[in-house]
């Protein structure tokens, strides 16, 4: 009798797995086919909108181009509100399947969550594409939009310690609060990573559709082939299905030379939803690795973005008389710069960080703004737009690649 209750058990819970995995899977088809529907949705409105911003003064000019053509601006708005809506479709599909046929497709406890956060930063891009907010007010709103992840986050604020310093420290510490603050840190870094490093036909869009397809990745990887963490994991995937048909979309149309301008209100929707993936899915750590030309990048900014060095309105390329992007300059006097910016431009000068030249005489200084993509034209020399753009991605893609080999050949030495 206990013999025909433990087999009875087992086939139970085995077709309770298969249930849920069926689960799974129809409902992974589903977030399939909508987004699909959202990448050919994105693009048809993209372009049918643009003359409605222009309108509304929603506009820019390619500084970059001889042409002084108006360019729609924000359209980053779109993508945004299309990919909500298609969050939106798949809870009316669910209704519908659950209703008439009885199949319950699957749900996440922190889908809301994470639907209000991209939700306040797509408010929050676009108010800032209209109307130009300060950079101490976008820190703050990032901030306060972050609490929506940052509250309902799921897993555990311990940190593990490599095994080289276990001895020494521990197996791990619970840094409490402490991680609840580096979360919220991640999400305005996020929301601002991809804003600085753009400039060029392409490159925001692009940038974003790699790291987006390589969080994809490393989800699939965890989820299918290792297992780990499945819900959360899955929560991932069905969020940035949807997102990488959008994005995609948006590429399409920003690609050189760029018919739209994606502005703020893009960067700051990617930025979030970069957030809401790593932080309720539980892979903060990991997500960062993600964004090491960004992270390079703005370490590299660093000393313009808190004006230690003057810092321009604009730091983008600046186009040739041969029609190539060149490197954009900053110019000042020496003696005009604290200590500490007096120290910076030695060490750039000392380990050849950027091009400089002195001019007027020697009392000034001209040297090239501090961004990665100014960095790439000091080091290659002035490049085609399109090149340039397609070089940045590379670097892009080889970033992708160390990530995935820190996170797997030597996570699995030190951890």
């Amino acid at each position: 009798l206990q013999e025909k209750r433990r087999v009875r058990s087992s086939w139970l819970h085995f077709e309770v797995e298969m249930a849920l995995a069926m689960q799974d899977w129809l409902s992974l088809g589903v977030v399939g086919s909508l987004s699909a529907l959202a990448y050919f949705s994105a693009d048809y409105y993209i372009p049918a909108l643009g003359d409605l911003f222009i309108k509304a003064n929603l506009f820019g000019r390619d500084l970059n181009k001889s042409s002084d053509a108006k360019v729609p601006e924000a359209l980053g708005v779109v993508t945004g509100m299309v990919f909500l809506v298609t969050r939106i479709l798949y809870l009316v599909v669910g209704s519908i399947s659950e209703l008439l046929l009885g199949m319950e497709l699957r749900k996440f406890s922190h889908d809301e969550s994470a639907v209000h956060a991209i939700a306040l930063m797509l408010f929050l891009g676009f108010a800032d594409d209209v109307l130009n907010l300060k950079w101490r007010h976008k820190i703050v709103l990032s901030t306060l939009a972050s609490f929506p992840l940052v509250t309902n986050f799921p897993g555990s604020t311990l940190i593990i310690f490599p095994k080289p310093v276990r001895a020494l420290l521990g197996n791990d510490i619970d840094i409490g609060v402490l991680y609840y603050i580096y979360m919220s840190m991640l999400a305005v870094f996020c929301t601002n990573a991809i804003n600085i490093l753009a400039g060029v036909n392409g490159l925001e869009a692009g940038q974003t559709l790699v790291i987006a397809i390589s969080v994809f990745l490393f989800n699939c990887v965890e989820c299918f082939v290792f297992q780990h963490a499945t819900d959360q994991h899955l929560f991932s995937i069905f969020l940035f299905l949807p997102f990488i048909a959008v994005t995609a979309a948006l590429l399409k149309h920003n690609w050189y030379p760029s018919r739209v301008f994606v502005g703020d209100t893009f960067c700051y929707f990617a930025g979030m939803s970069f957030a809401a993936a790593g932080i309720l899915g539980i892979f903060s750590k990991t997500l960062l690795l993600f964004f090491i030309p960004q992270v390079l990048n703005f370490l590299y900014s660093v000393p313009q973005l808190f004006h230690i060095i003057p810092c321009p309105r604009h730091r983008m390329p600046r186009v040739n008389a041969q029609g190539n992007l060149g490197m954009s300059y900053t110019e000042f006097a020496l003696s005009d710069l604290s200590p500490l910016g007096q120290l910076i431009v030695k060490v750039v000068q000392v380990l050849h960080l950027a091009h400089w030249e002195k001019i007027d005489d020697g009392k000034r200084i001209k040297m090239n703004n501090l961004t990665l993509i100014n960095f790439v034209l000091y080091v290659l020399g002035p490049q085609h737009e399109r090149k340039l753009t397609i070089i940045l991605l590379s670097i892009q893609a080889f970033g992708t690649m160390i990530a995935f080999t820190i996170r797997y050949p030597l996570a699995l030495v030190f951890y």
